[in-house]
């Protein structure tokens, strides 16, 4: 017994360890794999993060999403919205055009109380029955100061009255009406039945300071009974000139218009 342990440690320490397991019948003994080399770390200065964190984004060659189709009512408050903004935009137009005509007014017809002359315009309808007056607009030196459509004969039917009265800088000045009248035909005359004739006319006077001009715009039918009626309407101007101290008034001098 003791001659064979002896013989087994001789052959123990001739063989390797390998060929000493497969000797004993034992399994070999695992290899130990080398330790991995630990990263380096990142250069001084170089500004690399101690982490690196990674963001998924959408590819650039994605396909845009489609537009969401809009319903009934959208379309309708769209529409109401765009009339809306045209609405204000017609009324802020319409709101700097007053503003440019009263300018325009103020510096024409303004004046001094005590230096300046006044002027007095008054409307007049001589027209006969053959004739409906339906609508009538005056101007001063190019500023509008008055507009009348006729309701109901509410033109129509006012034989005379005021459209203007109040001062004006000394100087010559420039009154422009426009008058439109219906036809109204009966018997013989039923032919003028909806047609509509159009008096454009325009005097020029002259305000002297302290003094008082009244101008009457009278509608009337020219050349009598001779005359077609179509070429009846006119339109005169029947001028007064006074002090304003309320002195006697001078006769009225006629000047009649001419039709443009």
């Amino acid at each position: 017994m003791v001659r064979h342990v002896g013989m087994l440690a001789v052959l123990c320490l001739a063989l390797p360890g390998p060929a000493l397991g497969q000797a004993t019948g034992g399994a070999p003994l695992p290899k130990k794999e080398p330790a991995a080399a630990p990263a380096p770390p990142p250069a001084p200065g170089s500004g690399a993060p101690a982490t690196t964190t990674t963001t998924a984004t959408p590819s650039s060659g994605a396909a845009p999403a489609k537009p969401v189709p809009m319903t009934a009512d959208e379309v309708n408050d769209l529409k109401v919205r765009t009339l809306e903004e045209r609405v204000s935009d017609l009324k802020e137009k319409i709101f700097r055009t007053k503003a440019r005509l009263m300018n325009l007014q103020e510096m024409v017809i303004g004046g001094d109380i005590t230096t300046g002359a006044k002027a007095i315009l008054v409307h007049r309808n001589e027209m006969g029955s053959s004739f409906y007056l339906e609508s009538a607009a005056y101007a001063l030196d190019g500023a509008p100061i008055y507009t009348k459509v006729d309701v109901d004969g509410d033109l129509e039917k006012r034989e005379e009255f005021e459209i203007f009265n109040g001062r004006v800088v000394p100087g010559n000045h420039q009154v422009s009406v426009q008058l439109i009248f219906r036809g109204h035909g009966y018997g013989v005359f039923s032919y003028l039945e909806g047609y509509r004739f159009k008096v454009q006319s325009s005097y020029t006077f002259s305000a002297e300071p302290g003094k008082v001009n009244t101008i009457k715009v009278v509608g009337f039918e020219k050349g009598g009974i001779t005359a077609e009626l179509k070429d009846r309407p006119a339109v005169r101007y029947d001028v007064d000139t006074a002090n304003e101290e309320q002195a006697p008034r001078a006769p009225p001098a006629a000047a009649e218009g001419t039709p443009k």
